[in-house]
């Protein structure tokens, strides 16, 4: 048996990673017990039922990757290039998981929340909550490339909850056809779907007879991707 300093904490890590392995209506608590080495009496003693384990364990494993999306979202980083490596992360991640497990697991938050959204409320709500604060480092992003002049005025709220259901889609398909390459892109797309350009590059241009001066070349708009494009994304 876990040790009494230990054992919630393991409950919270193998229940997390059970239920994205598998999913929630097939792990049982006698399951998340015995894969954390921890008596029955223990999990009651921690948590009223298998639902409240779920939702902390959720709560527990957003807190752990804070630092990780806080770092990616940095306002040090540059807005788009926030964007691209939050996109390019999944992707690593998805590929990591699938050479691990030999599966794509998909979204965790997403996973939990379409299986239990008509039955189990607190974590129809946790799932929700998890959507809003992705978003909102998503909106803290967009709203900076447009202080930049690399998007579009728009309703940031709305289009970064729309980023978030694109990844969302794009992650259901990778983990139905269990192929992480289709993640591949997806940083290109959603810089294509904001109408996302790249910073305009100083150039310096030389006049006869008259000083050296620079001037900038039209900002790039980002080009479409291939590959999403060629796997039926807009039809999904």
């Amino acid at each position: 048996m876990g040790r009494t300093s230990d054992a919630k904490e393991k409950l919270l890590q193998v229940a997390f990673d059970l239920i994205w392995q598998q999913s929630y209506g097939s792990v049982s608590v006698d399951d998340i017990c015995e894969r954390a080495q921890v008596k029955k009496g223990s999990f009651y003693h921690f948590f009223p039922s298998k639902s409240d384990l779920a939702v902390a364990a959720y709560e527990e494993h957003w807190q752990a990757s804070r630092p990780k999306y806080d770092g990616i979202f940095s306002p040090l980083v540059p807005p788009l290039e926030r964007i691209e490596n939050y996109c390019h992360g999944i992707y690593e991640r998805q590929r990591q998981v699938q050479q691990e497990t030999g599966r794509v697991l998909g979204c965790p938050f997403a996973s939990v929340g379409c299986e239990l959204s008509t039955q189990d409320e607190k974590i129809r709500q946790k799932a929700g909550e998890m959507f809003e604060r992705m978003s909102h480092y998503l909106e803290s992003a967009l709203r900076d490339a447009h202080k930049e002049g690399l998007i579009a005025t728009q309703d940031f709220s709305a289009k970064a909850r729309t980023i978030f259901s694109l990844v969302t889609g794009v992650l259901l398909q990778a983990k139905v056809k269990n192929d992480a390459e289709v993640l591949r892109d997806l940083g290109t797309i959603v810089l294509q779907m904001i109408g996302a350009r790249s910073p305009a590059l100083p150039q310096t241009v030389k006049d006869p007879g008259s000083p050296v001066r620079t001037r900038k070349t039209p900002a790039r708009v980002v080009p479409p991707s291939p590959r999403l494009g060629q796997t039926g994304m807009a039809g999904t």
